[in-house]
């Protein structure tokens, strides 16, 4: 952890974009209300093949407008090195300088070939020999592991290659089992990885839709977690009562621990992430 013990504490909000002018509308309310916790960055997601790419650009141009830092997404999978030029002006034009660069997903039945990149590093790779230093550039992390991948070992490899092709930072997926992350942090140390390496943090708050985010990404539910939320049934106040109990006590051990900092998928909500804020005493 002596690695990530030197870092500055940083925090940060993912949003995605929102679907129609309500949406937009409590998006705005919602920025306000994270922007007073002084956020480094506000980052916004990028949909499976670009199928978000306007609402990523618009939700950044409207961040930006509310006097706020974005970090738009940027998926390469099914994208062309003209797409990312094209993607890298208009940002560029928007002020924007920092990026979170992703493999990304494919539409469902969509051909897994298709477009100019297969990797992460590899837009990493292109973005710095176009740009340079001209945008800091966030790559994903995963302490539990991708969910395709063959192994362990080959996991790790791939986010090295990651942060040497030119990656600042990055952020990991959610995860609830702090000694995944102690020990990612410590592997990747010892491979000579010397970049904050920022936990993302998932507030529970709905169980049904936290398991199908989890089966999806492979982020591990603890047993003794999934079975006290199954015990709760229908019972809303309960389960985020419970939920935030148990966010905050991650949290908290993350920082004393010596994370750099946090990175809350907010759901495009302030509520929950601004309880655990208040509750760790930030």
């Amino acid at each position: 952890m002596e690695t990530q013990k030197k870092r500055p504490r940083t925090f940060s909000f993912e949003f995605f974009p929102p679907r129609n002018e309500d949406g937009c509308a409590r998006l705005r309310e919602t920025v306000e209300q994270l922007a007073q916790l002084k956020p480094k960055f506000f980052s916004v997601t990028f949909g499976a093949g670009g199928s978000t790419r306007e609402g990523t650009y618009e939700t950044v141009k409207n961040i930006q407008a509310q006097g706020q830092q974005a970090a738009p997404h940027i998926s390469c999978i099914g994208t062309t090195r003209a797409d990312i030029r094209a993607l890298l002006d208009s940002y560029r034009q928007l002020g924007i300088r920092h990026l979170v660069a992703l493999r990304g997903d494919l539409p469902k039945d969509a051909p897994k070939t298709g477009g100019d990149f297969h990797y992460a590093n590899e837009l990493v790779s292109f973005i710095r020999a176009e740009t340079g230093d001209e945008f800091y550039l966030e790559v994903a992390a995963y302490p539990e592991f991708h969910p395709e991948s063959p192994s362990p070992e080959s996991d790790i490899r791939h986010f090295a290659n990651k942060v040497r092709a030119g990656a600042n930072s990055a952020m990991t997926q959610y995860f609830f089992n702090v000694d995944a992350y102690w020990r990612f942090v410590e592997e990747c140390s010892a491979l000579g990885i010397d970049v904050p390496i920022v936990p993302g943090i998932m507030p529970i708050t709905n169980y049904k839709q936290l398991a199908k985010f989890s089966d999806a990404c492979g982020a591990e539910i603890p047993r003794w977690i999934r079975r006290r939320l199954e015990g709760y049934g229908d019972d809303l106040d309960s389960i985020r009562a419970f939920g935030l109990d148990v966010t905050t006590d991650l949290c908290d051990k993350l920082l004393e621990g010596g994370a750099p900092g946090l990175h809350f998928y907010t759901l495009n909500r302030a509520g929950p992430t601004c309880t655990v804020w208040e509750r760790l005493g930030l």
